[in-house]
């Protein structure tokens, strides 16, 4: 059994990720679940096999300790980490081979909390994988780009199990800009000369210097473009993360 956990910024698109990497992958004879971590989701665009809002109500969170939608969700988030073992048992009572794990919507919820490793570390032993999202249309300006680029270190940092990346939602870019930020994730100085091209200032500064800091770590952050809606890509993902639990490594791709 491999357990592969979807992390981005809100928005990126990890539900609608979740629900087309399983339906992917059952088409590819896969017995797959779909595990949703999220106790503040209203609607999904999946049924999860596994919910933790059959055992953490936000609404219930307020109601309880008189506190608003925010704090609520930030109890909840670490609330789930004391149904760890009980969600890990639902998952493994269904023996699947794949577990496809949609976190929180706020990234931070479950990334900067210290409930987050541990839900990650206890939810079962097997061997894991952590995909994270950078939102392509977010990611097309070079700022905002090294921005998830410092992002992602911090969640490998945090985390420390291997990690591959996404660029999401690509269907909502031309094949040229994808190109670009492709090229970016491969070469550095595609990178650099792109921040210097269309970032002044201090904007330009301070990207320049943060793509250095990130590149002298050694960490590597190639994007394989996906898109969740025409399924562009999956089978790319798949190799990527079929290459990760083969090889157990601790790195990223």
């Amino acid at each position: 059994m491999f357990i592969i956990f979807l992390i981005g910024t809100a928005g990126s698109g990890k539900s609608l990720l979740t629900a087309s990497l399983t339906n992917w992958l059952k088409t590819q004879k896969q017995d797959v679940i779909a595990v949703s971590l999220d106790p503040g989701a209203f609607t999904l665009p999946y049924t999860p096999d596994v919910d933790v809002r059959d055992f953490i109500s936000v609404e219930g969170i307020m109601e309880k300790y008189r506190l608003g939608p925010n704090g609520a969700l930030v109890m909840a988030a670490d609330l789930i980490a004391e149904e760890a073992e009980r969600l890990g048992r639902e998952i493994e009572s269904q023996k699947p081979d794949v577990v496809i794990v949609d976190t929180p919507g706020q990234m931070e919820l479950f990334a900067f909390r210290a409930s987050g490793p541990y839900i990650a570390k206890e939810l079962t032993k097997e061997p894991k994988a952590v995909v994270y999202l950078f939102d392509s249309v977010f990611s097309a300006d070079p700022l905002n780009y090294v921005s998830n680029l410092f992002l992602s270190a911090a969640l490998y940092n945090r985390f420390f199990i291997p990690q591959t990346h996404v660029l999401s939602k690509c269907d909502l870019l031309s094949p040229k800009d994808l190109d670009f930020i492709v090229d970016w994730s491969a070469n550095p100085k595609k990178l650099e000369t792109a921040i210097e091209d269309r970032l002044s200032g201090m904007r330009r500064l301070l990207s320049r210097d943060m793509m250095h800091v990130i590149h002298r770590l050694g960490l590597r952050f190639l994007l394989t473009p996906v898109s969740a809606k025409t399924y562009e890509g999956l089978i790319n993902l798949n190799a990527t993360l079929e290459r990760i639990f083969t090889g157990g490594d601790k790195f990223t791709y």
